[in-house]
């Protein structure tokens, strides 16, 4: 005869405010209601692949007809009842054993990685074993099973540590209960977590496919950090393009000591920083004082697409590092051909420009020590050591146009500065200092 099984979902109503708020302030208390209404969303659908009846035991009491509205008609509803955690998961257990189960298994909603094969496997474990388990990185466990309740499992206990796990075990050691596990995953309860299963998602896509995958892609929060000097001719320009992203990303400016009316045309629109000059020192100090997920580095006399930022997000779901392509206004054949080799080089040597855009995880750019602080080449160094780390670089869909104002009219002139790039990229590599290479580069400005 088939064992009759069932399945509890163990779970706290999504309510703004009282829902996931250990995310809190990284996530508003709406988002963080729709963080947890995207989780279980993900536990229904791999409920309906199991084997077994649903359950679904919820707090607080009056507010059954929003769960109602993830779970539906198929599966059935009681409150948690008891005094705490342990309690509380402990009756729900012995209630639906009490109805005639052979085994119940109970998780929590907080695993976006918890599948029905998850499910099968603590089912199999029981037909050998008194209890089984799925432990989590951080010490606790997501999913208890029995077939019979054992109040052993909850009692002189405490949760949110790092040691619930090994307590829990110590514990049904002594009494001699058989104890199984199936697969240790991590849930998601603080910041850390998010960023742990964004990098997870880049390496598995089956991941960027459920509901939680998908939201937690789209409020990547992103910082654009602006270097500034002397930009009297192109402030107004980035700015007009920034005014339509502030509400969309954090946008930052780092003044290097403009001596024109930079600042004075920038306004107080956005936050303004201030460091030597040098984009590199400018760049970090942005970098440093921002807030987000990803930063994305520019220069000001860029002409952004105006999906830059959905672009970014869509890259960086599957990479640590990516930049646009580049592009100019003007026809003339070696800008064209300037063009092109500069995209090529992104795929071919795994070398991005900082007139590409270059954007990378929060993580990743500290942990690669920053941009050197060089007075030249400070973008092609910071390719040079995610090249070395084994980064995959992504490239976006559109192109930035940028301006040739570092470009001297004529063809020849053109030719000999282009040819002049790579002869300084080649003294790098070779060793040569970097004083001597920055003193064959004029700055324009």
């Amino acid at each position: 005869m088939k064992n009759k099984r069932a399945v509890i979902v163990f779970t706290r109503v999504p309510v703004p405010g009282k829902t996931k708020t250990r995310l809190m302030p990284y996530f508003t208390p709406k988002q963080c209601e729709q963080i947890h209404i995207c989780l279980l969303k993900d536990i229904e659908r791999e409920c309906e692949q199991a084997a077994a009846d649903i359950f679904v035991c919820y707090t607080p009491e009056d507010k059954e007809k929003k769960i109602r509205k993830i779970f539906g008609k198929e599966a059935k509803y009681f409150p948690q009842r008891g005094e705490d955690l342990g309690v509380r998961m402990y009756v729900a257990i012995k209630d639906i054993l009490k109805m005639g189960y052979d085994s119940c298994i109970l998780f929590g909603t907080d695993i976006p990685e918890l599948h029905s094969t998850d499910m099968e496997n603590a089912f199999r474990i029981l037909e050998t074993k008194d209890i089984v388990f799925g432990p989590t990185e951080d010490g606790g466990y997501y999913l208890v099973g029995m077939n019979e309740p054992h109040k052993e499992v909850f009692e002189k206990q405490s949760y949110g540590h790092a040691s619930v796990m090994e307590n829990t075990l110590a514990g049904l050691k002594e009494v001699g209960l058989q104890v199984g596990c199936i697969r240790e995953l991590s849930d998601i309860d603080r910041k850390e977590d998010v960023i742990a299963f964004r990098q997870k998602m880049r390496e598995n896509s089956k991941l960027q496919k459920t509901q939680t995958g998908k939201y937690l892609m789209r409020t990547t929060k992103i910082s654009i950090i602006i270097p500034i000097y002397n930009e009297e001719t192109t402030i107004l320009a980035m700015k007009r393009q920034m005014e339509g992203l502030k509400d969309k990303c954090e946008v930052i400016f780092v003044d290097g000591g403009s001596t024109d009316r930079t600042l004075e045309l920038l306004g107080d629109t956005f936050p303004v920083y201030h460091s030597d000059k040098g984009k590199a020192a400018q760049m970090n100090v942005g970098a440093k004082n921002s807030h987000g997920d990803i930063l994305c580095f520019l220069h000001c006399d860029s002409e952004i697409p105006v999906t830059l930022v959905p672009e970014i997000r869509y890259v960086m779901k599957d990479h640590q590092a990516g930049c646009f392509g580049i592009a100019f206004h003007s026809k003339n054949f070696f800008m064209w051909t300037c063009r092109v080799i500069s995209n090529h080089r992104i795929k071919d040597r795994k070398v991005m420009f900082g007139d590409q855009g270059i954007f990378v995880t929060r993580e990743l750019f500290f942990e690669a020590g920053m941009f050197a602080e060089l007075p030249i080449l400070e973008d092609y160094q910071f390719s040079l050591t995610l090249k070395e780390k084994g980064i995959r670089l992504g490239m976006a869909r559109h192109r930035i146009y940028t301006s040739d104002r570092r470009f001297p009219d004529g063809i020849i002139p053109k030719l000999k500065l282009m040819w002049l790039m790579n002869r300084l990229r080649k003294m790098y590599r070779d060793g040569v200092p970097i004083e001597k290479i920055a003193s064959l580069y004029k700055d324009v400005r």
